[in-house]
């Protein structure tokens, strides 16, 4: 088995398109167009670096879109097969590929197959009761030994595929056997050998899952997981044996960046309350290997601003320039790193491939600290000295709106062999726990001003407690 040679160079903007359009909360009849508002922001994934779209659920559901009721059809909430042939061209005409979500574990209770006598086999049952998914009651799951299983699992994929897109994400692969996936594959593989097949497996053995399954990847949970705590608690040690592990499934694929719920902007500032350590986070990732993931937002015009809080969630976005950086080194993709330098509040590792390589340098420190690292700084805010590398600190600084001079301290430094420069990072602004975004990028504004604040501070100073008035955002227009 080969991975087609496009994921190489795959960097996915991820959407769940129900959330992010609006849509009702619960199936409707009437079909309303909203797929093609998410055509409108396909240039502003580009604009992050990346060049595949990863769809959350788009098949006719219940509520959410996990609880399937046709997998053939499209939610009416979300629009009709038009529109996904439109949406799928448009991403094609911008050199974006597709990545559908596939919930094959399980279906709706209103999947029609669900109270068809003669379709009962296709369900696992205890007794009487029909076995559900992690105890929601609302998901009845697929019994997977069944070869009508199969073959629906297979209809499935090979009639989207044919519509376009150019790949599947399993949802919960981790729950299905392996060697259920290992009669689907093939069969769709025969028709289209250059899809690309990513499974969700959240724990486990993901090497023998991948070989028993005949999937190209599976997400790297524990990465996220290893990187989250190492800096959210001060323990590099913990990131380190995770990039350990990480390195060495390299030997049977290469895994899709992904991450768990509690994995999600602002968790972090639960523990330590600084939103740089989150943009680091996200800038690392975009430095390892594998096919690199971002999660996209709703449409701006649609978010009410959250109230403030003191802990909790905060509106940070990843680093913008990290995707145009790791196109522009495309042996990333497979890239073997080896540590030099760990403590538990530092860590510089190499990482390198096909000849090329590149020296990351991470203080999570409170105060500057000097790491052996010695090359020519093209990104980040540390400083050399002679054979090291002093690294700033974590506390916050605020960088006004088009004055910053470098870029702000997220205190990832990156030492090239080659002169490659990150932009700048004039638009995100820090200040111990706060972050400020301006101008997010929308299909057609640029005024729209998100802001969230942390540890009961933010940008105005303002004393701890009180709340900024709550203001309407201005309505981006729509992309049609």
């Amino acid at each position: 088995m080969s991975v087609p040679d496009w994921v190489q160079d795959a960097i996915w903007w991820q959407v769940h398109p129900l959330g992010f359009v609006g849509a009702e909360r619960e199936a409707v009849e009437t079909v309303t167009h909203r797929l093609p508002r998410i055509s409108g922001w396909l240039d502003h994934l580009v604009s992050l670096g990346c060049n595949g779209l990863a769809l959350g659920p788009v098949f006719a559901s219940s509520t959410h879109g996990y609880d399937t009721v046709d997998h053939l059809r499209i939610d009416p909430r979300l629009g009709d097969e038009q529109d996904f042939d439109e949406l799928v061209a448009a991403a094609h005409d911008k050199g974006v590929r597709v990545l559908l979500d596939g919930v094959f574990n399980h279906v709706g209770r209103d999947h029609p197959a669900f109270a068809d006598p003669a379709r009962r086999h296709w369900f696992r049952w205890d007794g009487d009761q029909p076995a559900v998914f992690e105890g929601h009651g609302a998901l009845v799951e697929l019994d997977h030994t069944q070869p009508d299983v199969v073959q629906l699992v297979v209809e499935v994929m090979c009639h989207w595929l044919e519509r376009g897109v150019d790949g599947w994400r399993l949802d919960a692969a981790y729950a299905v056997p392996p060697e259920f996936w290992a009669h689907v594959l093939p069969a769709v593989r025969e028709r289209f050998p250059d899809v690309y097949v990513v499974g969700e497996v959240i724990h486990g053995d993901y090497a023998g899952v991948v070989a028993a399954s005949g999937m190209d990847a599976v997400t790297q949970y524990e990465l996220w997981q290893g990187i989250w705590h190492g800096l959210a608690e001060g323990n590099l040690f913990e990131t380190a044996h995770a990039l350990q592990r990480h390195d060495g499934f390299l030997d049977a694929f290469v895994d899709r960046g992904g991450g768990p719920a509690a994995a999600r902007p602002g968790a972090l500032g639960d523990r330590r309350r600084d939103a740089g350590r989150l943009v680091r986070r996200r800038v690392r990732l975009a430095r390892h290997q594998g096919a690199p993931r971002r999660r996209g937002r709703r449409h701006p015009a649609r978010v009410p601003r959250r109230p403030a809080r003191r802990r909790g969630r905060a509106g940070v976005r990843p680093a913008p320039g990290a995707g145009r950086l790791r196109r522009r080194h495309r042996w990333l993709h497979r890239a073997r790193t080896e540590q030099l330098h760990l403590t538990n509040e530092q860590l510089v590792y190499r990482t390198a491939a096909d000849g090329e390589a590149l020296l990351v340098a991470l203080n999570v420190a409170g105060e500057a600290a000097t790491v052996p690292a010695a090359g020519e700084l093209l990104a980040g805010s540390g400083t050399p000295r002679g054979a090291g590398l002093s690294c700033r600190p974590t506390a916050g600084r605020c960088w006004p709106r088009g004055e910053a001079s470098e870029e702000p301290t997220h205190e990832v430094d990156h030492l090239l062999p080659a002169a490659a420069r990150l932009p700048r990072l004039e638009h995100l602004v820090q200040v111990a726990g706060v972050t400020t975004k301006r101008n997010v990028a929308g299909p057609s504004t640029d005024r729209n001003v998100w802001s969230a604040r942390g540890a009961g501070r933010s940008c105005s100073r303002r004393p701890r407690g009180r709340r900024r008035p709550r203001t309407r955002p201005r309505r981006c227009p729509r992309a049609r």
